[in-house]
């Protein structure tokens, strides 16, 4: 198993990991059923890949065995922007069956932590997600790993998040602090809801602290 290390935004600030820290706990009182968890946003660069990498980082902190997938297929940056790994098969090569997921799975220097990266561009993303080899490997993780969380593109420009989510337990929208329209975010939120995706929160993200307060 390949091992790599993962460059977290924000780890050495305290009010981001406590953010992060309250976040972990709704997680947990969603119940203990909520095992497999979408992320999404309206539009690119609201932090997604931030929040998922954080929260499962979090997460792993309590021992759960946790796996992050980047299902961005399209226009991943998980491992350029995140970490030090350099054309590593992912996703999209299990799922065409070139590579075993044990061939793909990476382990990150934080303990409990795992990494499925998207791995190469295929031409039919949305097929591949849509077919029943994602559903069955989703299924097969399930078994393996405590949580698993799926950073998916941002439902805002392509429909792949409300492929996914039907294979999930509930999806977490993450919102860029004035970034969002009223108007998409609704039609976002409606097209989870379309797919039969339980909808858990919205994590507001890049949100000014205020001066003073806590």
């Amino acid at each position: 198993m390949r091992e790599i290390n993962l460059k977290l935004p924000g780890q050495n600030d305290y009010f981001t990991q406590e953010a992060y820290k309250v976040l972990r706990t709704n997680l947990q009182f969603c119940g203990q059923d909520i095992q497999v968890i979408a992320l999404t946003s309206c539009n690119e660069n609201e932090g997604k890949t931030t929040v998922t990498l954080n929260s499962a980082s979090s997460l792993a902190e309590l021992g759960k065995r946790v796996l992050v997938i980047d299902a961005d297929m399209r226009k991943s940056v998980m491992a350029g922007r995140n970490t030090n790994a350099k054309n590593v098969p992912g996703l999209s090569e299990v799922l065409t069956g070139m590579e075993t997921i044990n061939n793909c799975v990476c382990q990150v220097q934080y303990p409990s932590f795992w990494i499925l990266f998207a791995g190469k561009y295929p031409p039919n993303p949305v097929e591949l997600l849509n077919g029943k080899y994602f559903s069955q490997l989703i299924q097969d993780l399930r078994g393996i790993y405590d949580y698993i969380l799926i950073d998916t593109p941002p439902l805002g420009d392509v429909i792949d998040a409300a492929v996914i989510a039907p294979n999930c337990d509930g999806t977490i929208l993450v919102l860029g602090d004035n970034n969002v329209r009223y108007r998409k975010a609704q039609e976002v939120k409606s097209q989870l809801e379309k797919a039969g995706s339980k909808i858990l929160g919205v994590v507001r993200n890049n949100t000014r602290k205020k001066k003073g307060s806590y």
